[in-house]
């Protein structure tokens, strides 16, 4: 296993490398932020001098290689805008948005897998239907008309909970949490609700369907033919073989929720990194943007290594050392 992990980590870098040279060219080969970073009155000569300052006066390639010898150490640059260190600002946010998407996973595997193995095991009931047509729903609303309707249901006419803002947090080791609060609490429900539904559909389908085809395999024939219960096979023997795909779905999940919760948080205006690579859109701050899909990158990479090994920890029959 630790060689399938070294290997894995070289193929990481790899894909960092190609990610980064993909991403620096399409986003410093287009617009010019000097058109909104300068006052419209400046001179010529005000000009040049700021362009020269953000360095944006050498060619690409030169631009690039000086951004990776940078990468190297850690420096992704100086945001155009604040001044302050790309990695900084990302890292200041980063806590938000992993809170929230971690959140929103949880509500998703504590719903999705019961209400789908429910779904599964009684599937001509009413229970199911409804259930399975939820799902339909879940997939098929888009997250930004959700979160508005959330907002309009339980912030606007019932008053329940709140619109915006990551309300109050508690430093953990310097990190701030919303959970530890009742405030952050009420902050964190809708948009992780909002950003929870897409996966949660999808887990119930995904639950649904192991579980119908575990129930018509002969281990379960069997064991009912022993006399064990019939709550000891669901948990026993049905459960335990649906959770192996369900987990690998699930882990490769967070990835996406992580990068793309940008919507939700530009919706409720969590201070994420969603919210600030939008910021940093509108605005063309370039070494912020690039440093942010990097990250995202490395979490995708991290997140896909760790379901991988969590698949072998739990399916002992898979190898990692001989997966070719």
């Amino acid at each position: 296993m630790l060689s399938y992990a070294l290997r894995r980590l070289l193929q990481g870098v790899l894909t960092l490398w190609v990610m980064s040279l993909l991403v620096f060219a399409g986003v410093y080969a287009i617009g010019n932020p000097v058109d909104i970073l300068i006052n419209p009155q400046a001179d010529q000569a005000e000009i040049a001098q700021a362009v020269a300052q953000l360095g944006l006066d050498r060619p690409l390639w030169q631009q690039y290689w000086a951004f990776l010898s940078s990468a190297f150490s850690g420096d992704f640059g100086m945001s155009f805008v604040t001044r302050a260190p790309a990695v900084a600002l990302i890292l200041e946010r980063l806590p938000a948005t992993l809170e929230l998407a971690l959140t929103a996973m949880l509500i998703a595997v504590v719903l999705g897998i019961p209400l789908g193995l429910l779904a599964g095991l009684k599937p001509d009931s009413w229970i199911s239907r409804a259930i399975m047509a939820g799902s339909i729903l879940g997939f098929s609303l888009p997250s930004f008309w959700v979160g508005l309707m959330l907002i309009m249901v339980f912030s606007v006419q019932l008053g329940w909970l709140p619109t915006t803002g990551r309300g109050a947090t508690v430093d953990v080791f310097g990190i701030p949490l919303s959970f530890l609060t009742a405030d952050g609490m009420q902050h964190l429900i809708l948009p992780a609700l909002n950003l929870a539904l897409f996966k949660l559909s999808l887990l119930i389908r995904l639950t649904r369907a192991g579980t119908r085809e575990a129930m018509l395999q002969d281990y379960v024939r069997f064991a009912r033919a022993k006399g064990v219960s019939e709550s000891a096979v669901v948990r026993v023997h049905v459960l335990r073989n649906i959770l192996i795909p369900v987990v690998t779905v699930a882990g490769l999940e967070l990835g996406s929720l992580i990068a793309f919760a940008v919507v939700t948080e530009t919706i409720f205006a969590w201070p994420g990194m969603g919210k600030l690579l939008i910021d940093s859109i509108n605005v063309l701050d370039r070494p912020v943007i690039v440093a942010y899909l990097l990250i995202v990158v490395f979490l995708f990479i991290v997140i896909n290594l760790l379901v991988d090994l969590l698949y072998a920890a739990l399916d002992p029959r898979v190898r990692l050392e001989a997966t070719r």
